[in-house]
């Protein structure tokens, strides 16, 4: 006999509508969201990331606003907090309905996935971005490359921070070129359906160019100040998002602010098409194609799965 389904994953490029189907579905089916958002997990970053918190009774949006952003809070980290909160649901007898754009930490959840244990931050992580700072992030790369020459090919000399990691991997006994192809070797976790949004790519473009307005209008600018007062500058991750690195740039003075919601716009849309193309490559998305379906038809069709069990 089939087991039921334990999971509903809803995907998609950013500003393709996730947030909106994924509340409906999970109002249907009385259960909450697990939002599988790499940024969203960090206390403050609200506007920036586009954290919409549900308004249906009763339906939770879970892994925000779990951590710092003094944090390096890692993929291995996110596994294990969003599990708990899947298993939560499942003891309730419900599916868990799993929300964002970040394929790395959906993958992570629902697939059997073993990620070094390495802590978020040490010794040997200072010292490897002291070299970059100090010497360059091609003397880093070059490091790299002359202890661990496979993983080096993998990671592009500008990735300092994927530079730093495969460093500690190789000095824990770990090779970040193995453990990269062992992550393609799936086996489920969870038995999930993956759903996907798409759209015709001019109205993405032009959707994400109006939420990026949007967001500088909702007072993008004064969250970012607020949380540069809260180490935003100093963080390993969190300075790094799109929106918020654009901004600091501009109060920096090295671009205008005009500049920044433009690149913001740029680099969002970049962003949407590398989505799109890391789910294109899993293979188990079904995409609803919202230029010919309502979101009326998609949370039918879910729906329709959900009790099929399929």
């Amino acid at each position: 006999m089939r087991l039921p389904l334990e999971a509903v994953a809803i995907v998609g490029p950013t500003a393709s509508g996730k947030s909106s189907l994924a509340e409906r579905v999970a109002a249907e089916l009385h259960t909450s969201i697990v939002s599988v958002d790499a940024m969203q997990v960090y206390r403050g970053m609200d506007i920036g990331t586009a954290k919409s918190l549900p308004t249906t009774p009763g339906v939770e949006l879970l892994m925000v606003d779990v951590a710092d952003i003094s944090q390096d809070y890692s993929v291995s980290l996110f596994q294990r907090d969003a599990r708990v909160c899947v298993d939560g649901l499942l003891a309730r007898g419900v599916p868990a309905v799993l929300c964002g754009g970040t394929g790395l930490y959906l993958d992570a959840v629902i697939d059997e996935m073993e990620f070094p244990t390495g802590e978020t931050r040490g010794e040997a992580r200072s010292r490897y971005e002291a070299i970059a700072e100090e010497q360059g992030a091609d003397a880093l790369h070059a490091l790299l490359a002359a202890r661990d020459p496979k993983s080096a090919e993998l990671i592009h000399p500008r990735n300092v921070r994927r530079v730093v990691r495969a460093l500690e991997m190789h000095d824990e006994g770990v090779s970040y070129a193995e453990q990269n192809a062992n992550l393609r070797v799936r086996a489920p976790h969870y038995r999930t359906a993956i759903w996907g949004i798409t759209m015709d790519r001019a109205r993405l473009y032009r959707r994400i160019d109006e939420r990026v307005d949007v967001m500088f209008e909702a007072g993008l600018v004064d969250e970012v100040v607020r949380l540069v007062d809260r180490g935003l500058r100093d963080s390993v991750t969190a300075r790094q998002a799109i929106g918020y690195k654009e901004v600091l740039d501009a109060l920096d003075g090295t671009i205008t602010m005009q500049e920044a919601r433009e690149l913001v716009k740029a680099r969002t849309r970049r962003y949407a098409k590398r989505q799109l193309s890391w789910l294109r490559r899993d293979g188990r998305t079904r995409w609803l194609d919202y230029d010919t379906t309502s979101e009326d038809e998609a949370v039918l069709a879910i729906l329709r799965d959900v009790e099929r069990g399929c």
